[in-house]
């Protein structure tokens, strides 16, 4: 196969490349969804005036050994630290993380996590498979207790992608159907069942045959819906109306798979998760919810799917489950889904680590006693006014939108044409950089924000003002 050079990383001379393959598409814009693409010549150039040639040495070695992907290798920069909401690069600069992977609920190396799993290292460390060990139990009964409706049977594994696998096998043998309902642009992991699921170029083009009997519908984006809701008077749920309409033409449906809230992101009515529990009763589908990124206190309550007032038949949940220190997911399910147990759903070596389920016990600790789910809430507040007012202002902003801790600002070449401003949003994106901000983009043009939940109004302040400063010098035409 030929190989093409795209550009160079800056200071160290990296050349990155790609592979051309037959019908790959070598179009960046269809890889902007997830998150910012490290192949664009803006990386490039922010690298280039940024890093010294100590960090730049660093990630040429690092290329050098890693094989390259879209969204990480190569890299943007290199740490030396991280702790509470700020990540340290290896030129002592430090940055407010709004990105994080979302693992930063209680921050980075959150000392009573730290000792958590200090403790549980000199306790036990590991437990083989036919084992169980308290601290595992006392995790599963934790999530059990904090766990909308009836959901109080658990599995964990060591990755969110994986526990959605666990939930589609669970779903598949429970119903005795194997066909999904899926959103366009959802992420649910990079596997190759997850990405069937999935909806994003990014991870599903040009890697051959899915899973069978994946559907995808339409997400619930009322600033871009499909059927032009906006000129309706609103959303109307035409989108949950489709949903029930493959429901009712595909009558094999094992379940429908989503994200309450999606990280770009969308926020949809009540009303919709409504509607689909109701039709997936109807039907005899699941209602899988994958709160992997917005589970565990983000959107203002534990779980994004309680102020849709809809309890799924699985949950899954992860990132910040471990911590932001060991890798961790679970996937919980109502009792009356313990119908597995002649066969293995997950079977993984760490399934019941007693060091990550340590982590996970402490974490849900510190978010009840630090009262991190109401301080989400009022500053998810407080932001949204604020960016709001941005928006009056800021003529890229086309669209603001947020719930508790997740926050996203749209920005758009013309308010009328809502045209994506991608280019401009990567521009404001680096230039936050410089001033100390680190946080990534979601569809090209949406810049998601999503701090830890331990971070004060002040902080958040000072952030929104940086948004603020970027915005008004990208629209000047100094950014940089």
């Amino acid at each position: 196969m030929a190989t093409r050079q795209l550009f160079s990383t800056g200071a160290g001379g990296l050349l990155l490349a790609m592979n051309e393959r037959t019908g790959a598409g070598q179009d960046l814009s269809t890889q902007k969804s997830e998150g910012d693409v490290n192949r664009s010549s803006r990386r490039g150039e922010w690298q280039a005036r940024a890093l010294d040639d100590q960090t730049q040495g660093l990630l040429d070695e690092d290329a050098r050994y890693f094989l390259h992907q879209s969204l990480s290798t190569a890299c943007l920069n290199a740490l030396s630290g991280c702790e509470g909401i700020y990540l340290t690069d290896l030129q002592g600069r430090r940055y407010m993380d709004f990105h994080g992977n979302n693992v930063h609920q209680v921050g980075f190396a959150h000392p009573e996590v730290i000792a958590a799993v200090k403790r549980q290292l000199d306790e036990l460390s590991f437990c083989t498979r036919r084992y169980t060990n308290r601290v595992a139990i006392d995790l599963a009964r934790k999530l059990a207790e904090i766990a909308p409706g009836d959901l109080n049977k658990a599995l964990f594994c060591p990755s969110g992608t994986a526990a959605i696998g666990m939930a589609l096998k669970l779903a598949r043998v429970a119903t005795g159907r194997h066909k999904t309902i899926s959103m366009w642009d959802s992420f649910h992991g990079a596997s190759l069942d997850a990405i069937s699921i999935g909806g994003e170029a990014i991870f599903r083009a040009g890697v051959g045959p899915l899973l069978p009997g994946c559907e995808h519908v339409p997400p619930p984006d009322e600033y871009r819906c499909l059927w032009d809701c906006g000129s309706r008077g609103g959303c109307d749920l035409k989108c949950a109306g489709y949903v029930e309409y493959v429901l009712e033409k595909e009558a094999d449906m094992a379940a429908v798979i989503a994200e309450p809230c999606r990280a770009t992101p969308y926020i949809p009515r009540p009303e919709y998760w409504q509607r689909i529990r109701r039709a997936c009763d109807k039907h005899g589908a699941l209602l899988i919810f994958d709160e992997i990124w917005q589970g565990l206190g983000r959107t203002g309550r534990w779980f994004s799917c309680e102020h849709m007032d809809v309890v799924p038949d699985i949950l899954v949940l992860g990132k910040g489950l471990g911590g932001g220190v060991m890798p961790l997911a679970a996937l919980v399910a109502r009792e009356g889904l313990d119908v597995a147990g002649d066969r293995a759903l997950g079977h993984y070596t760490h399934e019941k680590s007693p060091v990550a389920c340590a982590a996970g016990l402490a974490t849900i600790e510190i978010i009840e006693r630090e009262g991190l789910l109401e301080h989400a809430r009022r500053l998810g507040e407080h932001a949204l006014g604020r960016l709001r007012s941005l928006g009056a202002r800021r003529r890229l902003i086309g669209d603001v939108r947020g719930l508790g801790l997740t926050l996203g600002v749209e920005l758009v070449k013309d308010r009328a044409t809502r045209e994506r401003a991608s280019d401009e949003a990567e521009a404001v994106m680096y230039r936050a950089l410089d001033y100390g901000l680190s946080f990534k983009l979601t569809m090209g043009n949406v810049l998601l924000l999503t701090p830890p939940l331990v971070i004060s109004q002040e902080q958040l302040d000072e952030a929104i003002d940086i948004v603020d400063r970027c915005l008004g010098e990208v629209e000047a035409g100094r950014s940089g």
